[in-house]
């Protein structure tokens, strides 16, 4: 029996997926559940257009996403933080001052996104971070650390 998930199920598969299960387990648990639909003929044609639609809102995104990529790459960022004696940082830097950093440089990225290079930021200076931009598409960028 061929069925089309709505959702993920673990050990079968991922939402909007054509998959074959035995016939007791669809009729029974799957499509009861709001799992998965039957997947007919006209059920098969919907979902190749939808995958078709999807793919070209898909490859707009990601384009979208490299030119982001691109400038990101080039920009100059400036986290400011409050510094004491022999450039010691009060605290230390987290993704959080960057994301309002990279934002207020004009880019949209979530701070989950963000990951720090390295150990802890607690001295002014020069430093790295992982940027995933799209799913596909992740960058390491350079930010500067200076008192403010």
């Amino acid at each position: 029996m061929d069925v089309l998930l709505k959702k993920n199920v673990d050990n079968l598969g991922d939402k909007d997926e054509l998959v074959s299960v035995k016939p007791g387990y669809g009729r029974n648990f799957l499509i009861p559940q709001g799992m998965a639909i039957l997947a007919t003929e006209s059920v098969k044609k919907m979902h190749a257009e939808t995958l078709r639609q999807r793919s070209h809102k898909a490859e707009k995104i990601k384009a979208e996403a490299e030119a982001t990529a691109k400038k990101l790459e080039g920009a100059k960022i400036q986290v400011k933080a409050k510094v004491g004696e022999n450039g010691k940082i009060f605290g230390s830097v987290s993704n959080v001052q960057l994301v309002e950093s990279i934002n207020a440089a004009g880019f949209d990225i979530e701070r989950r996104k963000i990951k720090l290079i390295g150990d802890a930021i607690k001295n002014v200076g020069t430093y790295q971070a992982s940027v995933q931009v799209h799913k596909e598409i992740s960058i390491t960028i350079d930010f500067d650390v200076v008192e403010g």
